[in-house]
């Protein structure tokens, strides 16, 4: 899933006028094809102001007053619970959603949501180490990344969750780990390994790693993929050995929106396994979709950067909301983090 600065697509940003009906999209950055906006924009005859973050903190920013103006979201799997509790998403209609059975039968019924009642999945992926092939030794662990050798050229994501996990696993515990112990010893690795970073960057190091400029990075595997296969053959990417993150990307409707039934029409327009597949194809992405899944190309389809096999899944582990009183202290603890 900051993961992904904010900006306006082309397609609606101007706003609409002659009484064409618009819908307000709230998105990760590079989560749809080129064509995906205009042709639902086209198809539907409306306009979509798209608008597109880089981490959950940000797109919360802007919708928990209740009067954002954006009507669709994209909440990653841990945040659906909490944002249903603050009253922030709206049930949703599934004979609105023809389109659901397209769904993989892993994300059927996932535990963030069991009857698709508040969200829907739209993608997935791992958290690992993308790195040059031509390092020596080849990166293997969270504990890598805290190699001298590396200095300067290293890099975190800019994702509390993240960067306490690598730090939690490193350590061999839970990356959903709530013991204030264990969180301020995570603390500590992560301000000893910051002597040692060139930056926390999300999406953003894509261009670095393929420019050579960065060694090492902790990196979503869809960024990975999209390094991979700009850089020719020069990048790798690992699922570190002590365990990593999985995650997924949902779509859901803001309560606050007056605009449900187009909504649903969205939500199922990105539901279409064509759709979905070409979204899959120019952005390199692991797709909740299992009917989209089967019409990719080999190349993507059994890429193992983004659907990497069952038995390496395994060591994943899904983020999971926190407590109050555990979120607190990992916000706390990042501030100490970022600020040291």
């Amino acid at each position: 899933m900051n993961r992904r600065v904010f900006l306006m697509s082309v397609a609606g940003a101007a706003g609409c006028g002659g009484g064409v009906p618009r819908l307000n999209v709230y998105n990760w950055s590079d989560y749809v094809a080129p064509d995906t906006i205009p042709g639902f924009e086209r198809e539907f005859r409306v306009r979509v102001h798209y608008g597109t973050y880089e981490s959950i903190p940000e797109m919360l920013a802007k919708v928990m007053s209740g009067n954002s103006g954006w009507d669709v979201v994209f909440p990653s799997a841990e945040y659906v619970r909490p944002m249903r509790e603050m009253g922030l998403v709206a049930p949703l209609r599934h004979d609105w959603l023809p389109n659901l059975q397209a769904l993989d039968a892993a994300f059927q019924h996932p535990s963030w949501d069991p009857e698709l009642r508040w969200s829907v999945p739209y993608m997935h992926g791992t958290t690992g180490i993308a790195y040059q092939r031509s390092l020596a030794p080849q990166p293997r662990a969270w504990s890598d990344l805290w190699d001298e050798r590396l200095r300067g050229r290293i890099t975190m994501l800019d994702d509390p969750p993240e960067v306490l996990g690598a730090c939690l696993k490193k350590l061999g515990y839970s990356l959903n780990s709530g013991d204030p112990n264990e969180l301020r010893r995570a603390k500590q690795e992560a301000i000893a390994q910051k002597r040692l970073l060139r930056a926390y960057l999300n999406a953003e190091v894509r261009d670095q790693l393929v420019a050579g400029d960065v060694g090492a990075a902790q990196a979503w595997a869809v960024t990975a993929a999209q390094a991979i296969a700009a850089a020719r053959g020069e990048l790798a990417f690992v699922l570190p050995a002590e365990g990593f993150a999985r995650f997924a990307d949902n779509m859901a409707i803001l309560r606050e929106s007056r605009r449900s039934e187009l909504a649903h029409h969205f939500i199922d327009y990105l539901l279409r396994p064509e759709v979905a597949a070409k979204i899959v194809q120019a952005t390199r992405t692991a797709t909740a979709n299992g009917a989209a899944h089967k019409l990719l190309p080999p190349e993507i389809r059994e890429n193992p950067v983004l659907y990497p096999p069952p038995e390496v899944l395994a060591r994943g582990e899904w983020f999971e909301p926190q407590s109050a009183a555990s979120q607190s202290l990992r916000d706390r603890l990042w501030t100490e983090i970022k600020s040291a």
